[in-house]
């Protein structure tokens, strides 16, 4: 159709962008929309056909919308050849008019298979809104001729205010995404990612709905963990974290396709199975889950077995509310733990032993610094190259008045949980730097100590101020001074953990990432936090030689660390053939059984303050001479 006059042509013009402006603010498809913009123009200008092709840089064009089959064919031609004046059009921002296809010379194989089609003339027209650009507005004709300066402003203007909705469309719907996106995380328990509570309610009210119309019972069984609460306090919330998912993937392979399988709360999960013939067939579910339940689970701590009490609720009418039918679940999931049918947790014997050992530890601890049973013995790190001893690793021990000597491995964990790791840490530090001061005045005035810091101390209020307090009381050169930390402080509050950081290094002590690999390893950790010295786990280190992928990591790290300016120590270095593949891959210092094991302060002084010592730096390894057969403790 075409146009009558310019009074004509803007009248027209008007018309389309009213019907924009009215869809701007609606929820109507982009599809929907420019399908209607290419129809109509068509009815205002001297054309045949219409059609918008999108295109982002790096992919194929993408057709939107045709106003007929030739538009389609002709879109389509385009993005198949590679060449076209759209293309054109979106690459150099300018409209393009060819009155006459036949005479073309500038698209030799897009013009003469238009011109078979039946296509005489093309004019195209950018789909800009600044600096971006979207596609073009593609304007068809059957017969030669040009478009007057009337039409070609025109659909510059269509073109424009397109591009002007395809991004007021898109953000419309990033937004409904993001919507959409937080609204499904407020639905999901954060830690298996199973509908939380909320969801479940709906899903049950919809459930209570359809069953009055289909006339099918529904069921609710309430799982709860027996003694969960015990696995959080004998093996920490990283181990009950760990089981917990571990129990949602099991209850789901149990469900029935159809099913909902939510968790409520700590160790509450709940079954909704739907389109029940008979309240009998529950049982079937229930069945499922004393079966995947029964054997134990296999956790990064050793198998545990854990068993559930489990309480069912029915509805064959569908008129109960929601909430009644969940709190009837809950009540008959009680009835069933207080029957005392199902046994308690089922530990391994070394966890058995673990929590006996747990049991009775706390209060003795709290007083264990005043009565003398903490001390602290001493692994040496030394040079890879030339086995000079540069560094001592100070172990915290303790010495039980009845039960002797208590595992590094239980001490900790107890400190910590017992809420005396911050007295017992600032001890240990106090006493390794006034060893380290001892030494120095016996002649070894350049050995470093290296004390552990757990998180629970490093995160503490005032924890880089009292460093600065001990640092007073002997050498004035804080670097002497090493804190191990390991990659966990770094994740729990990292702009805590920053804070606490840089005020470390503002006194001039040093900071060492313990045990690395063996956590989280990420790379920004290192990037933001720049420590010192990387420590790589004894894991690692006992099968060089052996395994090419320990061989590998090993290589990774000290050349990373190297990379950004930092020592790498490894640890547990047993024996010569570890020594040796260490020296070749460039660790810079070692620690370990083959150079020494842990000994008391007494005897590291013999060592690097006696006889001999003050003519020669003291080189190892010295075979199994200095020490006891401690294993390494943590400190």
């Amino acid at each position: 159709m075409s146009i009558s006059g310019p009074r004509a042509a803007r009248t027209d013009l008007a018309g389309v962008l009213s019907d924009f402006a009215r869809t701007m603010a609606t929820d109507f498809k982009i599809q929907h929309i420019l399908e209607h913009l290419v129809e109509r123009i068509v009815e205002i200008l001297p054309i045949t056909a219409a059609g918008v092709t999108l295109i982002s840089p790096g992919t194929e064009p993408r057709y939107i919308a045709a106003s007929n089959g030739e538009a389609l064919r002709f879109e389509q031609l385009q993005t198949q050849l590679g060449e076209g004046p759209c293309l054109m059009t979106y690459r150099s921002g300018i409209a393009i008019a060819i009155p006459d296809l036949t005479v073309d010379v500038q698209f030799p194989a897009f013009a003469p298979r238009a011109v078979a089609a039946g296509l005489a003339a093309v004019f195209t027209f950018p789909l800009n809104h600044d600096e971006m650009r979207l596609g073009a507005l593609d304007l068809y004709r059957d017969s030669p001729g040009r478009l007057d300066v009337e039409a070609m402003q025109a659909a510059q203007t269509l073109a424009d205010v397109a591009a002007a909705y395809l991004l007021n469309a898109q953000a419309r719907a990033d937004l409904q995404d993001s919507a959409n996106r937080s609204r499904e995380a407020s639905l999901r328990d954060p830690l298996t990612g199973l509908p939380n509570r909320t969801l479940l309610l709906e899903r049950l009210a919809h459930a209570l709905n359809r069953s009055q119309r289909v006339h099918k019972a529904i069921a609710l069984l309430f799982v709860d963990l027996d003694n969960f609460k015990q696995v959080n306090d004998t093996f920490g919330h990283r181990t009950g974290d760990e089981l917990l998912l571990a129990v949602g993937r099991r209850l789901g392979r149990a469900v029935r396709p159809g099913d909902t399988l939510a968790r409520l709360s700590g160790d509450e999960f709940v079954v909704l199975c739907e389109d029940l013939n008979d309240p009998a067939d529950v049982d079937a579910v229930r069945a499922r889950v004393d079966t995947v339940m029964a054997p134990p689970f296999r956790l990064s701590d050793g198998d545990l077995a854990v068993t559930a009490s489990i309480g069912c609720a029915v509805s064959s009418r569908g008129d109960e509310l929601p909430i009644q039918l969940l709190h009837d679940a809950d009540l008959a999931m009680y009835s069933a733990k207080r029957a005392g049918s199902q046994p308690i947790p089922i530990l391994t014997p070394a966890q058995l032993e673990h929590a006996q050992q747990m049991t009775g530890l706390g209060p003795a601890l709290t007083d264990a610094i005043s009565r003398g049973e903490l001390h602290l013995d001493y692994q040496p790190i030394v040079g890879t190259h030339d086995g000079r001893i540069t560094g001592v690793e100070a172990l915290l021990r303790w010495t039980h008045p009845t039960r002797g000597l208590v595992s590094p491995l239980l001490l900790i964990p107890l400190a910590e949980q017992t809420g005396q790791i911050v007295e017992i840490g600032e001890w240990v530090l106090k006493q390794a730097w006034a060893d380290r001061n001892l030494w120095q005045r016996r002649g070894s005035a350049d050995l470093a100590v290296s004390v552990n810091v757990s998180g629970h101390q490093f995160m503490s209020a005032g924890f880089a101020d009292m460093v600065a307090t001990v640092l007073l009381s002997g050498s004035i050169d804080p670097a002497l001074l090493t804190l191990e930390v390991t990659e966990t402080v770094f994740v729990r509050d990292i702009a805590r953990a920053a804070v606490v950081h840089q005020a470390l290094r503002d006194i001039g002590v040093r900071v060492a990432l313990d045990d690395f690999g063996t956590g989280y390893s990420s790379l920004t950790h290192l990037l933001d936090n720049r420590v010192d010295t990387i420590k790589i786990d004894n894991a690692f280190v006992a099968n060089l030689g052996r395994d090419q992928a320990s061989n590998t990591i090993v290589t990774a790290v000290i050349e990373l660390a190297h990379g950004l300016g930092m020592n790498v120590v490894s640890e547990g270095v047993e024996t010569r053939e570890q020594h040796a593949e260490l020296m070749r891959l460039g660790s810079d210092s070692c620690q370990g059984f083959y150079f020494a094991r842990p000994m008391s302060a007494a005897s590291l002084e013999d060592l690097i303050c006696g006889e001999g010592a003050r003519y020669a730096p003291r080189r190892l390894p010295l075979g199994q001479r200095f020490g006891g057969a401690m294993e390494p403790g943590l400190g």
